[in-house]
């Protein structure tokens, strides 16, 4: 089931340094949140706070609540590998396990987390997964060869597979389509407006466009100068963002006057 996301006053972390300030901001469920800014404000980081991947990195930490139908994800005793399994991941250059065979690849998370599966339960749910990402057409004959031997689009819509096998809540994707061809990043376009009726997605994107595209709601980070932490400087629905901003920063950005 998609949930909703509350962030509240969130500060992160690297060491002493503060990158990202004062986030407090609501995800909706069903829908597609965008996170657009310039280089360096914090967009992934923050989106990686967001299914604690943030803090795998040395001396990184948060401040601020994370709540997710109404379990604080930084609370006490909460598993970080328990929340990276209801938030799932999709990064910039995608990183299928290349060796592995394309069934083994979306298979991999679901053997991690059910020892006991069987063969035609793990069949089915390969199979649901690779359709889910609009991927088993061009693949179900070729299963056991290894995810190398695919495209960079197939690739990245074979990390998708993977990511919703483990059927989680949410879906975070950082810049997904920014190592794609146009074609590709179509077909990726088109995939998230269909995951969206069964999970939250969060993604960072450079592609205005794309943001304009594919998402409901769009938030604009922003830095004030080198060194400074980044900031949400704006959120409001994607129509609004592109058409009538609150923040002039948010126009300058869009309409390309700086970033």
């Amino acid at each position: 089931m998609a949930k909703r996301i509350d962030v509240s006053d969130l500060n992160i972390y690297y060491g002493s340094f503060l990158a990202v300030q004062d986030v407090t901001v609501s995800i909706e469920p069903r829908s597609v949140t965008a996170l657009i800014g310039p280089s360096g404000c914090g967009k992934s980081t923050f989106l990686r706070s967001i299914n604690r991947m943030h803090e795998v990195l040395p001396g990184a930490r948060v401040e601020g609540k994370v709540i997710m139908d109404g379990q604080d994800l930084y609370g006490p005793g909460v598993d970080p590998v328990d929340v990276r399994r209801q938030i799932g991941m999709v990064f910039q250059r995608p990183n299928p396990f290349p060796t592995m065979s394309i069934y083994d690849n979306v298979a991999a998370g679901l053997r991690l987390n059910n020892k006991k599966i069987s063969k035609s339960d793990l069949d089915g749910l390969v199979e649901r997964s690779l359709r889910g990402a609009n991927l088993w057409t061009e693949v179900k004959d070729r299963l056991g060869r290894p995810a190398s031997g695919l495209s960079g689009g197939q690739q990245q819509r074979l990390c998708i597979a993977r990511a919703i096998a483990v059927e989680p809540d949410v879906l975070l994707m950082d810049e997904p389509a920014s190592a794609l061809d146009p074609i590709s990043t179509l077909a990726i376009e088109d995939l998230m407006t269909e995951l969206k009726e069964r999970f939250t997605i969060v993604i960072v994107t450079h592609n205005m466009q794309q943001a304009a595209r594919v998402s409901e709601q769009t938030g604009f980070f922003n830095i004030a100068g080198a060194g400074q932490p980044g900031r949400l400087i704006e959120f409001n629905p994607t129509e609004k963002i592109f058409s009538n901003p609150d923040q002039k920063a948010t126009e300058d950005y869009i309409s390309g006057r700086f970033g």
